[in-house]
């Protein structure tokens, strides 16, 4: 285990209704959805099944056609009922109607000591045609990778630190044997290391006794838990570097896929949010219609709900489906209402970084716990240089002038600032705090877009 990694910038955002730590029982919903927009920089997709045909989990549903050999999978069997498509024709959402009993697609099992000794190319083909591959992230640019090439190394965060995030090891638990298997695997894809980040201030941590990996505590506030984060102080990116990233969940998926030989979608999320009656963790699969478990617990009716956390998540209807990334569903409050000088009254009661004459939530420190809704405290007006973006990013990075980089669209400079190093949620925070209320997150991806078509 190497040295502790401690960060002294950034900034927790303690909001209330943090899911408690128990598996609630309710029906699993009706419908699953494989959403392409889930996927940054596919483009093309072509849909490999049609409404009425029938499919197990693990059966190929569509493919990119840049990148024709990496298969999106159903994430459950039953019939496909709707494919649902936008402007322009635009792939939304494959919607499959789920048999009460899952069956899967059936693949190779491999034992600990076949994974070790098969061939990579072997490995890797299962990979991508049983629909656990699109966990695997290629950094730069956040999309998902090409098996093709070969990544310097693999990272993993096994904590999150993104407001009301799901605790990864109560979601993981039990799947220790996989999350091994996962690990042992992914070291067939690189000739560096497999790096694993976990959450220094947690004792005895389950993933600091993970093998075949190179272990790093790491300690701090938010965005302390960004895989980016921990890349950028380990091994950090430069321009022609590649490094691949995978979630603490899709690692155990990976894993259960070579152990059990099927593709498993199943997993536990948290269900957070001031607005609900009873937060607290539902075990279903990837891709599921949200309804059965916000159903007569939420309060209010003007509520938002969020597929994944507040700062990067998607926004979704009550019978939205969840995003293939997300660990959580969050709902808040919708701020539809208006405050005459909100911004200028003396409260306690409002959460803010900055120290504005009207916002004293600094008084409080970091353990009260804050109800905030959508309202954004006014409109989008010119950039304001303020500095306060270093001060939450934790990272030899100059958010403020990487932004003004892209806006002149000046390559060198974007490349010198360390575009490559980022994604949209490195710099989620830095929005969260920023006064002119501009779009970073889209404003960074339409960056990284004119680098990789550069």
């Amino acid at each position: 285990m190497s040295h502790t990694l401690k960060l002294k910038k950034g900034f927790d955002i303690n909001l209330s209704g943090k899911a408690e730590k128990k598996l609630a029982a309710c029906d699993q919903p009706k419908t699953f959805a494989l959403k392409p927009t889930d996927f940054v920089g596919i483009q093309r997709p072509k849909v490999m099944v049609a409404v009425g045909d029938t499919v197990k989990a693990g059966t190929p549903l569509l493919f990119c056609k840049m990148m024709e050999e990496v298969k999106y999978c159903a994430p459950v069997s039953g019939e496909i009922i709707e494919i649902k498509r936008g402007d322009k024709r635009k792939l939304l959402e494959i919607i499959i109607l789920a048999d009460k009993e899952i069956v899967s697609e059936p693949y190779k099992k491999f034992s600990a000591a076949e994974i070790q000794q098969a061939e990579k190319s072997e490995l890797v083909n299962l990979m991508i045609n049983s629909g656990v591959w699109p966990n695997i992230i290629q950094r730069p640019y956040g999309v998902v990778a090409n098996p093709a090439d070969t990544p310097k190394s693999i990272f993993v965060s096994t904590f999150d630190t993104s407001p009301l995030a799901a605790d990864i090891s109560f979601v993981l638990k039990g799947e220790e044997k996989f999350f091994q298997a996962g690990i042992d695997m992914l070291k067939k894809l690189t000739p560096g290391k497999v790096n694993i980040g976990v959450n220094a201030d947690v004792s005895q941590d389950t993933f600091s006794r993970i093998n075949n990996a190179e272990i790093h505590p790491v300690s701090g506030k938010h965005p302390a838990g960004n895989v980016g984060v921990q890349i950028h102080h380990i091994d950090p990116i430069a321009k022609g570097d590649l490094v691949w990233t995978v979630s603490a969940y899709g690692v155990a998926q990976i894993g259960k896929l070579f152990l059990e030989g099927k593709y498993d979608a199943s997993k536990v999320i948290a269900l957070a949010g001031s607005e609900v009656k009873n937060p607290q963790y539902y075990k279903t699969y990837t891709g599921a219609c949200i309804n059965k478990f916000v159903e007569q617990n939420v309060t209010g009716d003007e509520v938002r709900f969020v597929s994944g956390n507040v700062l990067t998540g998607e926004k979704i209807k009550s019978d939205g489906y969840l995003g293939f990334y997300h660990q959580q569903v969050t709902v808040i409050p919708e701020g539809t209402h208006s405050e005459f000088l909100g911004w200028i009254l003396p409260t306690t009661k409002k959460l803010s970084f900055h120290r504005a004459f009207g916002l004293l939530s600094f008084m409080n420190g970091n353990k009260k716990e804050y109800v905030v809704d959508t309202n954004m405290m006014g409109e989008h007006r010119a950039f304001v240089q303020t500095g306060v973006f270093e001060k939450v990013t934790p990272m030899d990075i100059l958010p403020t002038y990487l932004i003004k980089a892209i806006l002149a669209e000046d390559f060198d400079e974007m490349e010198s600032l360390g575009i490559y190093e980022m994604i949209e949620e490195d710099i989620a925070l830095c929005e969260f705090v920023d006064v002119s209320k501009n779009n970073l997150q889209q404003l960074l991806r339409e960056g990284l877009t004119l680098i990789k078509n550069s």
